[in-house]
């Protein structure tokens, strides 16, 4: 088993999901995230602390982009495929299309019934 995770442009999570559901894989989970990479974050600023009011122009933001982070758990078999499924849905030939991760997985529990392996998956 490995696990799929994809960062990309919040505007194509909806191609992403409805393609992925077209080709048998519907279950997916799906995070709001903010990330930069090479375009270095120039759309949105993300502070931990607030500044105080005047003192805006000298705080030290981090800029980051709105993302969307999408995981899921597939045969191993099967990544090749997903994985072009994600990217030909998803690339622009821009900066910012985003990143797709491919790790293994030991193991997966379906909480419910206490299933591991692959049936846990379905």
């Amino acid at each position: 088993m490995k696990e799929i995770t994809a960062i990309i442009r919040p505007n194509r999570i909806q191609r992403t999901k409805d393609a992925l559901a077209a080709a048998g894989y519907p279950s997916i989970t799906v995070k709001e995230v903010l990330g930069r990479g090479r375009q270095r974050g120039l759309q949105h600023e993300f502070c931990h602390e607030l500044p105080e009011p005047g003192e805006a122009a000298d705080f030290p933001g981090v800029s980051f982009i709105p993302k969307r982070m999408l995981t899921l758990v597939v045969d191993a078999a099967e990544v090749e495929k997903l994985v072009n499924l994600i990217i030909n849905v998803n690339q622009t030939g821009n900066i910012g299309d985003g990143k797709i991760l491919v790790t293994p997985v030991r193991d997966a529990v379906r909480v419910r019934t206490g299933e591991n392996g692959a049936p846990a998956l379905l």
